[in-house]
């Protein structure tokens, strides 16, 4: 649970409301969020313009309760008008039909008696701009480096030993810590850390270390999709180890393939349908990604930290012309190209080079959850559905 308030009811009307919150979410007087800096509630209407990062909050005014989402929905809220409920996690409700999913970038007012006192939405268009700009690659590296640069995270660093980490891991002064099933990852992990010159605590995982996190996973991030489980799975198990020795926060590379164009796919498109794409998987990337990710740091009451994905760095990426994400050098498609040639100045080139497969495949959790799930008679996605009936019957 992170955010979570429910009001005792008379008569249709709520007659006192108790709310709270757990890390990383905080309290200020009656306002309970997941947000860094300061909320001014005299903007409270238009508060996914003001508020420029990742945020969901409750505030309990004196005429009605404001809830609000950011425009990418990379929070998790959800409400029940009639009980005047709210919570981080749709499970904290006992009426699954009766509950709401707040919108990303909605402002919502409610009455004292559940009724819709106003509702506004707000788009990513309405905070970011999707024209191109004529950026050359000296004045990007400027900027992008100055955003990084201010940010100062604190905690550790989930180091995959990719570009996205491993640049992180060099601009940072961080401790690096990892996970991984692979024993080749696992020496490749050490090979790194080594030519960076920093030390790397990693934890090799297993088979009975999956079926032990699997219904704890399941049940954080509130689905039993094989893909999200399996991406889910690693981020739960770095976590817990991250916070097992010691740290309440850690550093994540997510958004990097989304805003430098790093997935596979996007290398047969033509220049139109990728400056659509990268568009499209950057507006999705907080329904798709970080929501998941946000539930399963609230599981473990950690904080997670993602420096690709400050609201500043994002719009600047967001106007980078197409041809410096991707770009044809000798003869071969080189994706995420202006992160590597930023990264030159930082990294070995054998780390910036280097191909690296998605963390379900690199640590080896997609392959034991489909192992598991073969030994008892089943295909992984009907494993996974068998499991999360079990864990709500408590057969």
């Amino acid at each position: 649970m992170s955010i979570y308030a429910f009001a005792d009811m008379e008569g249709g009307r709520a007659r006192r409301i108790y709310a709270n919150c757990r890390y990383p979410s905080r309290q200020e007087g009656n306002l309970f969020l997941d947000f860094d800096g300061e909320v001014n509630l005299k903007y409270g209407d238009e508060l996914p313009l003001h508020l420029k990062d990742f945020y969901a909050l409750v505030a309990i005014r004196p005429s009605h309760i404001l809830a609000s989402r950011d425009v990418f929905g990379g929070k998790p809220l959800y409400y029940n008008p009639f009980s005047l409920s709210f919570s981080s996690f749709r499970n904290y409700f006992e009426r699954q039909e009766e509950i709401v999913e707040l919108m990303p970038g909605e402002v919502l007012k409610l009455g004292y008696d559940g009724s819709v006192i106003e509702r506004k939405r707000y788009s990513f268009e309405d905070v970011f701009s999707l024209k191109e700009e004529d950026i050359d690659q000296k004045e990007f590296k400027e900027k992008f480096l100055g955003i990084l640069e201010k940010l100062k995270p604190k905690g550790c660093i989930a180091f995959s030993g990719g570009i996205d980490s491993s640049f992180l891991a060099s601009f940072y002064d961080l401790d690096l810590v990892s996970v991984t099933a692979s024993e080749k990852e696992g020496e490749w992990l050490k090979e790194c850390s080594k030519l960076m010159g920093k030390g790397i605590e990693i934890r090799r995982f297993g088979k009975s270390d999956v079926e032990e996190a699997l219904p704890k996973v399941i049940d954080a991030i509130e689905t039993t999709d094989f893909l999200q489980v399996s991406i889910a799975l690693p981020i739960y198990l770095v976590m817990k180890f991250v916070k097992e020795i010691g740290y309440s926060s850690v550093v994540f590379g997510q958004g990097a393939d989304e805003l430098f164009g790093g997935y596979m796919r996007y290398t047969t498109m033509d220049r139109s349908k990728l400056r659509d794409s990268l568009i499209e998987d950057v507006r999705n990337i907080g329904v798709k990604n970080i929501v998941r990710d946000t539930k399963v740091a609230y599981s473990l009451e950690m904080k997670l930290i993602a420096p690709y994905l400050q609201w500043d760095l994002i719009d600047l990426a967001l106007k980078l012309p197409v041809e410096l994400k991707l770009r044809k050098v000798n003869g071969k498609v080189v994706r995420k190209y202006i992160l590597r040639k930023i990264a030159l100045d930082y990294l070995p080139k054998e780390i910036v080079l280097r191909e690296k497969k998605a963390i379900q495949y690199s640590t080896g959790a997609s392959e034991i959850l489909k192992k598991i799930a073969g030994s008892h008679g089943m295909k992984v996605q009907e494993f996974l559905e068998r499991l999360k009936t079990k864990n709500v019957t408590g057969e």
